[in-house]
């Protein structure tokens, strides 16, 4: 498990380098700069801002500078505010946070218990309704979404008071970076439950006497989950990048907001922080994904021969 661990971590860190390296160059690919969107500067204003923001280096130079300085913990300033991204990151990512996981657990929670009915109740009513739902669902992108729930439940229901700060505005941004994932898990759960509940070992448990509920839930249910633990590692990198579309349409003022706001203003220590915060947690969240494994079915051993198969 140790050594599993090490290697992991080792892989994350390549990673990191390698989509930063990524990130650095393409958002100094796009055209423009962050100052050219303000009014207009003479020429030896811009020089002076390029030099004070290192701007005027090569980009390998800029590049090598950054890294060193994230190294010791410094990401820079914003090159529009000359606040340091710690200070907008710490203010912004527990926001990102709190509408992430509340987002993940919407979609555990209902995507389980949906899928478990679909296939305990498979080819009956419940099931088919289900299944209409999750291919409605996973046929629509999440702007999409996002906007029809902003249509229904703000201009025509007026239920929610449309970008508030009240704390009911959260519902709307949970939905809708909720739902596209529940769809997915629901119809992911009702596969592995099907499978689950056709293996021998439930048909022993059945014919020790053992209760349809203690069958269900700690056999088959348990088992079922591994699929699904491992679709929840996987998407939850795809959950915060598009909690970036989510923040906009719903103007959620979490990191996904603000790395929109900086990729329209050229403003690329903000995206580099954003995108390395992102990063780091997705791999955070698929090692421990990779660890509960073990606990899921002690028949996995992490590092072991069985993995190397």
């Amino acid at each position: 498990m140790g050594k599993y661990i090490v290697k992991r971590v080792i892989l994350a860190i390549f990673t990191i380098f390698i989509i930063s390296l990524i990130t650095f160059f393409a958002m100094n690919a796009i055209p423009g700069g962050p100052f050219n969107s303000e009014k207009a500067k003479s020429p030896a204003v811009m020089k002076e801002l390029e030099a004070r923001y290192g701007l005027d280096q090569p980009l390998i130079v800029q590049y090598k500078n950054y890294m060193a300085g994230v190294l010791h913990g410094d990401f820079g300033v914003s090159l529009k505010t000359d606040r340091p991204i710690s200070d907008i990151i710490g203010e912004s990512f527990p926001i990102s946070a709190k509408l992430g996981l509340l987002a993940a657990l919407t979609a555990i929670v209902f995507g389980v218990v949906l899928g478990s009915i679909a296939a305990l109740m498979r080819n009956r009513w419940p099931d088919r309704v289900i299944v209409f739902f999750v291919t409605l669902i996973t046929s629509m992108p999440s702007f999409v979404i996002a906007t029809l729930l902003l249509y229904f439940f703000c201009i025509k229901l007026g239920v929610v008071q449309a970008f508030s700060s009240g704390s009911n505005m959260i519902l709307l941004p949970v939905l809708s970076l909720s739902l596209s994932p529940m769809a997915y898990i629901t119809r992911l759960t009702k596969t592995s439950m099907l499978d689950a509940l056709g293996q021998d070992y439930i048909r022993t448990a059945k014919a020790k006497g053992l209760s349809n509920r203690s069958i269900i839930v700690k056999h088959a249910l348990k088992n079922a989950l591994i699929p699904v633990v491992t679709y929840i590692g996987v998407d939850f990198g795809g959950m915060l990048s598009g909690a970036i579309l989510t923040e906009t349409v719903f103007n959620w003022p979490g990191i996904g907001y603000e790395v929109y706001r900086a990729i329209s203003m050229r403003d690329w220590p903000i995206v580099m922080g954003g995108v390395t915060l992102i990063v780091v947690v997705v791999m955070v969240i698929n090692l421990l994904v990779d660890i509960s494994y073990a606990f899921l079915d002690p028949r996995i051993r992490l590092g072991g021969p069985s993995d190397k198969a």
